[in-house]
């Protein structure tokens, strides 16, 4: 018997189903993005400016890995997905402990890596001397959360391949409390600052991923977890990472810009690394809501491509456009009608809230135009196309970004002309991207 009833995604209506799947992951991404607001908070607030400083440094390097991590799961969620619309379900249990064992292995791969590079990276991102210990410090323990993040992440979107969303979220949510709290006591009764943060980060990832592999294992239907059935099955791995690295990477090189970014905020010195940082959150928070509708543009598209229903994977494509760009905006005009409350969260300097107050304005206010490029990608790689928009973004993120750095940048070095890069590309990749997806779908339609 089913442990969990599954979503009914190849009939009846869309929208409801596209917003009850959604929303509940968007929370789950929420909640996970805290973990990171709370570090950056609790330093704030407890640990001083420098502090600040030293995790707000980090925070393009971490999402190099994080994004390397969510990109990666899109391969996972599309091919069981593929699999139960084609009604081959006896499949699924093969794969699954594919997805597993890929997922430990990557994860101690990762571990490793990010280790090594840390100096260099936060070294060329220009983190000032002041705070690069304490950022190398916090860094290289976070870096042993990786392994625990690609479990919870690859056995997530196993979950959502059936259209269970809201139990990733509960699990998140009690990594949350208890990332919350460890911080507090870690900071303000023991006195550790930035190792303080990131013990409890560690912490609450190891808390998620293990409740994921507990509901998989306690599970008796062909979603059942073993650890004596992990094994890599080449064949299978293949279509996995056909879809899931392509998005990995575009996830990773879009970071990568990041790091160039960074180095141009950094030359403003420490104020602006700090409020730079601190206004980071509030977009992440509103990008999650994007980021939720596609990821079930990829999961319902991947479902009734298997099914050959090309009709309706068009109708799920704008539907999900539609909301992640209202969505998310509806969160964004939170944000910017009570934007003094918000920042003073996570600092109490004027001048720091000075430069969250200018990103938050010209970045988080139209974060909804993320879900163009962001829908229109999963769309293809639902469908299979996982190449071209990864090579798309990469385009439109680094090379537009870079270009943007060197010329634009160079002429007018204002803090809020540096900003304005990051909404240039997002009208520039949706662009673009859409593109693609309106010469496929009619390929596809005209062959159907």
């Amino acid at each position: 018997m089913k442990q969990t009833r599954e979503m009914d995604m190849l009939h009846g209506g869309i929208a409801g189903k596209l917003i009850v799947f959604a929303i509940p992951l968007a929370c789950s991404s929420i909640l996970q993005q805290l973990f990171n607001s709370a570090d950056v908070a609790v330093v704030g607030r407890f640990a001083g400016d420098q502090a600040l400083a030293a995790v707000g440094s980090c925070v393009a390097l971490v999402g190099i890995f994080v994004n390397l991590i969510v990109g990666l799961s899109v391969g996972p969620n599309a091919v069981v997905a593929n699999l139960i619309g084609q009604k081959k379900r006896e499949q699924i249990h093969g794969v699954l402990h594919t997805i597993m064992a890929f997922g430990i292995l990557l994860g101690l791969v990762l571990m490793l890596l990010g280790m090594l590079s840390a100096r260099v990276i936060l070294e060329v991102s220009g983190t000032p001397e002041s705070v690069l210990n304490m950022a190398l410090l916090y860094i290289r323990i976070y870096f042993l959360s990786i392994p625990f993040m690609l479990v919870y992440n690859f056995g997530s979107a196993i979950l959502r391949s059936y259209g269970d969303s809201r139990r990733p979220m509960y699990y998140l949510l009690l990594s949350g409390i208890v990332n919350v709290i460890l911080n507090l006591v870690l900071v303000i009764c023991f006195q550790l600052g930035v190792a303080g943060v990131a013990i409890a980060t560690f912490i609450s990832n190891i808390l998620s991923a293990s409740l994921t592999v507990l509901h998989l294992y306690r599970r008796n239907d062909e979603f059942k977890f073993r650890f004596r059935d992990l094994r890599i099955r080449w064949d299978e791995l293949k279509n996995v990472l056909m879809i899931g690295v392509p998005a990995g990477i575009q996830g990773a090189i879009f970071s990568v810009s990041n790091v160039f970014i960074q180095s141009g905020i950094n030359s403003f010195g420490e104020n602006a690394i700090a409020g730079s940082s601190l206004a980071l959150n509030f977009e992440y928070f509103t990008y999650d809501i994007a980021a939720a509708f596609a990821q079930a543009a990829v999961t319902f598209t991947s479902q009734n491509y298997g099914a050959k229903n090309l009709k309706r994977c068009r109708r799920v494509f704008w539907e999900c456009m539609l909301f992640g760009m209202i969505f998310t905006e509806i969160l964004c005009v939170v944000f910017m009608v009570w934007d003094d409350f918000f920042v003073s969260i996570y600092t109490t300097s004027s001048a720091v809230a000075a430069y969250g107050i200018i990103r938050m304005h010209h970045v988080c206010s139209l974060e909804g135009l993320c879900a163009t490029y962001e829908v229109e990608s999963a769309a293809l790689r639902g469908m299979g196309r996982s190449l071209a928009p990864s090579i798309i973004t990469v385009i439109g993120t680094v090379v537009f970004r870079l270009v943007w750095m060197v010329t634009v940048f160079r002429r007018f070095p204002t803090y809020e002309m540096l900003m304005d890069v990051y909404v240039a590309s997002w009208i520039f990749t949706g662009g673009a991207i859409f593109v693609v997806y309106a010469i496929v779908q009619r390929k596809l339609e005209k062959t159907a």
